[in-house]
């Protein structure tokens, strides 16, 4: 992959700890405000490259890419591509941004446009989306608030427990949410009651995005899984946990997850994330056949939340990082088709919270405040046992190798109250 060469610099600059240098090259959509049209782009440092420009002046030629993909609302037939010429596009971008190519460097006021001018969109257009549950430090936290003998259910260690959840409440990050309502059951209470949610939470995760189909009955292995994973992204998780505990037995989570979950606008793909590729905690029990893997599966990446107060400042509540996981991306995929469901290009698939060992890797305010019993200190003096109308809570997430970083942007997204209605 000859995009990923640490060597490399662009002519365009590239600011210092910036998520987006020339070995990076997510994918993304975006508009402005002179031209409201969607279209593909990718990031170099902070600009903006309009990738249906670069099309349409004929520098994507050898690559024969009908530029319908471009001029797109979505990234998902750009996916549909296939690995190999996906590559190859990445692969010609770098060169055409590179300090050593001044092919595209004249014509850059057509294609390069600042960050912070244009409006960034969601960029896949998301059929079926499932959450996994692959923690293990977060699984043992949380069961053991409510179970504290036995904390991890029989099947956690045997199988990637997951949910179907609701796609049409994947927003961009920089999207307003609104708290959401639904019934709890508070501990002194004999009947439920109605009303907002008492008890807002995050959820720091990331997500992986589908670049192939499959057919129905047709299975994912371990082996085959990176084949049909395009890309990652940060991914907030918003739950509503008094919502939550009143509604999840039998069947699951429902009202308490299903009002909005944040991503970031940049799909950053397998290949440039290549250089960070580590090994999974040791599994014990050791897995089924069809969920045994071969190399290294999972990915060092730093993850970090903050949360800003209403005219305050931003404090980092937690540190962690994407290595952590328990079960890995291949084995979710390997489990979530075993039955023969099949996978849609855009189909998006998140990892549950990502918690460590230590109490400043708790992934969510449940465990940071241990259900609210140790409160955050706010910079502006106030307290947070969960997330207050007016917070905003920000992911990033980056990865460092070989002096080059490769980030993820940001997924924010602030607390609006409830709508009234």
């Amino acid at each position: 992959m000859k995009a990923n060469d640490p060597s490399r610099t662009s002519w365009v600059e590239v600011p210092k700890n910036s998520d987006f240098p020339i070995q990076n090259l997510p994918f993304g959509v975006f508009r402005t405000a002179s031209n409201p049209a969607p279209r593909v782009c990718t990031a170099i440092g902070d600009s903006v490259v309009d990738l249906a420009v670069l099309n349409y002046l004929a520098l994507f030629d050898e690559l024969e890419i009908n530029n319908t993909v471009f001029n797109n609302r979505f990234i998902n037939d750009l996916m549909a591509l296939g690995k190999a010429q996906t590559r190859a596009l990445r692969d010609r971008i770098a060169d055409l941004l590179d300090a050593k190519n001044g092919e595209a460097r004249d014509l850059s006021w057509h294609f390069l446009h600042p960050m912070d001018k244009v409006e960034m969109l969601m960029p896949v257009q998301v059929g079926d989306y499932t959450d996994f549950y692959s923690s293990l430090e977060h699984a043992t936290n949380v069961g053991s608030m409510f179970r504290p003998d036995n904390p991890l259910l029989p099947n956690w260690k045997h199988l990637p427990v997951g949910y179907h959840g609701r796609a049409s409440s994947i927003v961009v990050s920089g999207t307003p949410i609104h708290r959401p309502m639904g019934q709890m059951k508070p501990a002194d209470a004999e009947t439920p009651v109605f009303g907002p949610t008492r008890l807002l939470d995050f959820e720091l995760e990331m997500a992986f995005v589908i670049g192939k189909k499959t057919n129905m009955g047709q299975r994912i292995s371990t082996a085959e899984a990176e084949d049909h994973i395009f890309g990652m992204m940060l991914f907030n998780d918003w739950s509503a946990r008094d919502i939550q505990a009143w509604e999840y037995v039998p069947l699951g989570p429902f009202l308490g997850k299903n009002f909005a979950s944040t991503v970031s606008p940049w799909v950053v793909t397998l290949d440039a994330l290549e250089p960070f590729r580590t090994g999974s905690p040791e599994q014990d029990p050791t897995p089924l056949p069809y969920l045994q893997y071969t190399g290294k599966k999972n990915y060092d990446l730093n993850l970090e939340v903050e949360i800003k107060t209403e005219g305050g400042q931003a404090k980092t509540v937690c540190r962690s990082n994407f290595k952590y996981l328990y079960w890995n991306m291949c084995q979710q995929l390997a489990h979530h088709t075993v039955g023969g469901c099949n996978m849609n290009v855009g189909d998006m698939c998140a990892s549950g919270t990502i918690s460590g060992a230590t109490p400043d890797s708790y992934g969510s305010m449940l465990e940071l405040t241990w259900r609210g019993a140790k409160p955050l200190q706010m910079p502006d003096g106030s307290v947070r046992k969960f997330i207050e109308d007016g917070d905003t809570v920000t992911l990033k997430g980056w990865g460092e190798s070989n002096g080059v970083r490769i980030g993820f942007g940001e997924a924010a997204g602030k607390v609006l109250p409830t709508l009234e209605g």
